[in-house]
């Protein structure tokens, strides 16, 4: 039960009722858009550019240093997707990921069968760094990247600076975090792509010119938004089948596409990424009931996710129940955001995960064991679930 009074199935309830007004303003003066439709037209339309995300840090970053595409807008934006979209085409997907997608996903299972026990973040997180390097082209490193990983992501995104020991602790331990990567992962693969190229991503950016700083850059965003969203969700999402009997089992039963649809509502439920964040560029005018509102240039716009997408305008009837028939017409919601700066790899994260919990959920007698945990990053207002295992019987191990 929500603090409005509505019955819902969200395991990571954020613990704010949805306002009423679709559109409202924030006492520091940035814009919350809580409607799907104001949502993705503001999404789609031209006037705005990335913020948050670690965006004002990366801005401090010398002008000839190119960007990384999350954090790029404009032209530049436009051709960069443009010329990489053929990675990340579902046919693309189907015919070079699918075979690593599997062979990743049974190994995790395999885990699982050797151990008995194992906790689901660290075979999501196997999962997901496994296929986001074979997406990318970090195949080459030394062993111990999802620890790496860890230490690069556990914290919020900081304020790296010298006017305080916080800042100052922020700015050397993630310089010292990202020169593990690169010296481990990211050089290792460059070097392999230099003495033959690959047709995945790195082999396009050196291909453009780019320099080790640059692909680092890279493979970092990619690393956030493919294996650490991707771990949360599967963890997620196999907490609700594990605690619904009949959800469960039109998942087992159903074809992939029948599975893929009940993983589209599950996470337009439950978004990782609960809040994306614009910065205006010019006047931008935002429907309200009263008529509509001006954004003004250089103001700030909050796109919350979760509102947005349990809005029944949109999503029709009990918005925040599972209700897998209805994922045909809006899919994830607007969990892959929308516009010039959605997800490219929306596909990748889907199957991958259906790969995988489909054959966790192949296992006899496979359940969870201990109370999962949820957690909230506050800068995106994403979820961590901890304390998830998952466990086999006796007969079922080895």
């Amino acid at each position: 039960m929500t603090q409005d009074g509505q019955v819902s199935a969200r395991k990571a309830d954020r613990g704010r009722p949805r306002p009423a007004c679709p559109v409202g303003r924030a006492a520091d003066g940035t814009w919350q858009v809580h409607d799907f439709a104001v949502a993705r037209a503001l999404l789609r339309a031209p006037g705005t550019v990335q913020a948050g995300l670690g965006v004002e840090t990366v801005e401090k970053l010398p002008p000839r240093v190119r960007r990384p595409v999350l954090y790029r807008d404009g032209p530049e934006h436009r051709e960069h997707r443009r010329q990489t979209a053929r990675y990340f085409t579902p046919r693309r997907v189907d015919e070079h990921y699918r075979e690593p997608m599997v062979r990743i996903a049974e190994e995790q299972v395999a885990i699982l069968r050797s151990a008995g026990e194992a906790p689901l973040s660290d075979l999501a997180f196997g999962l997901a760094i496994g296929v986001v390097g074979e997406v990318v082209g970090l195949r080459y490193g030394r062993p111990g990247i999802r620890r790496r990983l860890e230490r690069f992501f556990p914290e919020e995104f900081g304020e790296p600076g010298l006017t305080s020991v916080r800042g100052l602790y922020w700015l050397v331990r993630q310089n010292v975090n990202w020169l593990r990567i690169h010296l481990a992962d990211v050089r290792p693969a460059i070097r392999a792509h230099r003495r033959r190229a690959h047709d995945d991503l790195i082999s396009h950016l050196l291909a453009e010119g780019c320099s080790d700083v640059e692909i680092l850059g890279e493979c970092l965003t990619f690393a956030a938004a493919g294996m650490v969203t991707t771990r949360e969700f599967v963890c997620l999402a196999a907490w609700h089948l594990f605690s619904d009997a009949e959800l469960l089992h039109h998942y087992r039963t159903a074809d992939e596409a029948g599975r893929l649809a009940v993983l589209e509502e599950l996470l337009r439920l439950e978004p990782v990424i609960g809040r994306l964040r614009r910065r205006a560029t010019e006047s931008l005018e935002l429907s309200c009931p009263d008529g509509p509102v001006t954004v003004c240039p250089g103001e700030y716009v909050e796109v919350h996710l979760d509102d947005a997408n349990a809005d029944p305008q949109a999503v029709g009837e009990d918005p925040l129940l599972v209700r897998p028939h209805r994922a045909g017409a809006v899919g994830a919601g607007l969990c892959f955001g929308d516009g010039p700066h959605r997800c490219p790899g929306a596909h990748v994260a889907l199957l991958e995960t259906d790969v995988f919990l489909s054959r966790l959920f192949a296992l006899d007698g496979v359940r969870m064991s201990g109370k999962p945990r949820v957690a909230f990053q506050k800068a995106i207002d994403g979820y961590e679930i901890r304390d998830l295992t998952v466990a086999l019987p006796r007969a079922g191990r080895g």
